[in-house]
């Protein structure tokens, strides 16, 4: 796996699809039958996809998140793509309609230490494309901050790309890239997370800690 010496924002560049919501707590049943028995596969299923993944949080007020990864940026302006968007099924718009504060992006990966997926992520948000640069050459020693850390990713949001779903207000709407530290255990990517955001001047709030709910493969389909 190759990992990259500079932040990667081409349209050739991996893909990720990133969703970050919260739901009614009335619908919140329904919200997780549609994405594990319908969302995440028809996801999965696009040409181009490569896996899916749901995480949740105990304690973010925003506690639902979903990464889908992509060949490229280019899948998302390709015809199966358009399809799958333009044509959302009954259940998905009632779903979307019970999403709140909903950040979508779609983003340009870059690879930045080791490979793997753990049992939990902690996700910082940077702020600026200076700070996801300085991140990217603080994660060559991450795994000298924390035992268990298996993999890290810088993901800069491309603006073209990142329509908003109807809950994101645009006037608020702030496209900062996000640096994603999988581990092991949830309190060793906590630990890794919270000593990059102190050495990169930013708060603890910037980090948000997800366990992993579960992965879906396209291959698998």
């Amino acid at each position: 796996m190759s990992h990259h010496s500079s932040i990667q924002q081409t349209k050739d560049a991996m893909g990720e699809l990133f969703i970050w919501t919260d739901v009614d707590p009335a619908h919140e049943q329904d919200f997780n039958r549609w994405y594990d028995t319908e969302h995440m596969q028809e996801r999965a299923a696009i040409p181009g996809f490569k896996w899916s993944r749901r995480y949740h949080s105990k304690t973010c007020p925003r506690p639902y998140l979903a990464l889908y990864r992509t060949d490229s940026l280019n899948v998302f302006t390709s015809e199966s793509y358009r399809q799958a968007f333009t044509k959302q099924t009954e259940w998905s718009v009632r779903n979307f309609s019970q999403m709140r504060n909903t950040q979508r992006r779609v983003a340009a990966v870059t690879l930045a230490y080791g490979a793997g997926t753990g049992a939990g992520i902690t996700l910082v948000c940077l702020s600026s494309l200076d700070i996801a640069k300085q991140a990217l050459s603080l994660c060559q020693t991450l795994g000298q901050a924390a035992e268990g850390i298996l993999s890290a990713k810088i993901l800069v949001p491309d603006p073209e790309l990142s329509t908003p779903l109807p809950s994101e207000n645009p006037a608020q709407r702030v496209l900062e890239p996000y640096l994603v530290i999988d581990a092991t255990t949830l309190s060793a990517a906590t630990k890794a997370a919270t000593t990059i955001a102190k050495q990169l001047g930013l708060p603890e709030q910037a980090c948000h800690s997800f366990d992993l709910l579960w992965d879906l493969q396209a291959s698998d389909l």
